[in-house]
């Protein structure tokens, strides 16, 4: 990236786009739509310079200019909001407009260490859509369920009850949805032969599931985004790391709290799985208690244990074999 003579800081918001050209010092406002992806365009390349885009990554609402971008073979740059926040240093003040000057200083200062951003595969775009989705049923779900359970403990007779009929019916709809988004996620996996391959392999390790292997899936690129499982364990927040300073600052290791939450909560729930149907990872736990280590420090073992596995079969190709079914 330090080829080119200009970036294009953009802070994109629902309705339009702060667009600030950083050497120039120029500030424009556009819409955010195809009509307004013209226009940025038309002004960000007519000074004849080679030209990035540098913007945060928004969800949908950037999604829309990344495809515009890519379809118009432009290079841009997605970056995380929070390491553009930390390196601005102190900011004052708040807008639109200073938001995009950051960005846009951030892309210059840090365009000899940028690499252009690229969209995921259009079936794992719809594989993360369609587990988004999923996401809010299943949470819509469990708070109607909260309420039927609570109004349940008030009423003598609940079958008879309006609300509670009317809750039932929309828990037993919401899970009929939820059963549709998962039969629809298995056959978009199969469709790409590289999807099936890799689902296949990380699905033969117990604990691994449809929800947890898709959201590997998705958040790996199809395990072309990380080159390691250790990097991929601090992407999730599972990672343990040091903290200590001179001589009186010596805390222990502990898994910092920036990550994926999400992931790092399917993670947990994926390590009980194994820990009860997999023999290797029940004794693996049960050492790391019996050297003294708390419930959850062994848990996060069993974690990245698991983490461990998954890029592995990948890595060789082959399902995974528990070796102690053939032991002597």
């Amino acid at each position: 990236m330090k080829n080119y003579q200009e970036v294009i800081g953009i802070d994109v918001s629902k309705n339009k786009l702060d667009a600030y050209a950083y050497n120039r010092s120029s500030h424009r406002e556009f819409s955010n739509d195809v009509k307004g992806y013209k226009a940025l365009l038309q002004w960000a390349n007519g000074k004849e310079q080679k030209v990035f885009f540098c913007f945060e990554n928004t969800g949908h609402y950037s999604l829309k200019l990344a495809l515009y971008l890519s379809s118009k073979k432009q290079v841009y740059v997605q970056e995380n909001p929070v390491v553009i926040k930390r390196s601005s240093g102190v900011i004052r003040e708040k807008n639109d407009v200073v938001d995009a000057m950051m960005i846009a200083r951030y892309g210059w200062l840090h365009r000899e260490e940028l690499s252009p951003s690229e969209l995921k595969d259009n079936e794992l775009l719809e594989v993360g859509r369609l587990l988004a989705l999923r996401d809010q049923l299943v949470r819509s779900r469990t708070g109607l369920k909260n309420t039927l359970s609570e109004l349940k403990k008030l009423l003598s007779s609940s079958s008879t009850d309006t609300c509670c009929k009317t809750l039932v019916s929309s828990i037993t709809h919401l899970t009929s949805q939820i059963n549709k988004i998962e039969k629809q996620l298995k056959s978009l996996i199969k469709t790409s032969e590289a999807l099936s391959q890799n689902y296949k392999l990380i699905t033969s390790l117990k604990g691994v599931g449809l929800v947890v292997g898709a959201q590997l899936l998705y958040h790996t690129n199809n395990f072309e985004r990380f080159n390691s499982w250790r990097q991929f364990s601090s992407y999730c927040g599972t990672a343990p790391f040091g903290h200590s300073s001179g001589s009186s600052i010596h805390k222990k290791r502990k898994c910092h709290p920036m990550g994926d939450r999400q992931m790092k909560s399917l993670l947990s729930m994926a390590a009980c799985t194994a820990i009860q149907y997999d023999s290797e990872l029940r004794q693996y736990y049960k050492k790391k208690r019996e050297e003294g280590k708390l419930k959850m420090i062994a848990l996060n073992n069993v974690r990245n244990k698991l983490l461990s596995r998954v890029f592995a079969v990948v890595k060789r190709g082959t399902p995974y074999v528990e070796l102690q079914r053939f032991a002597a």
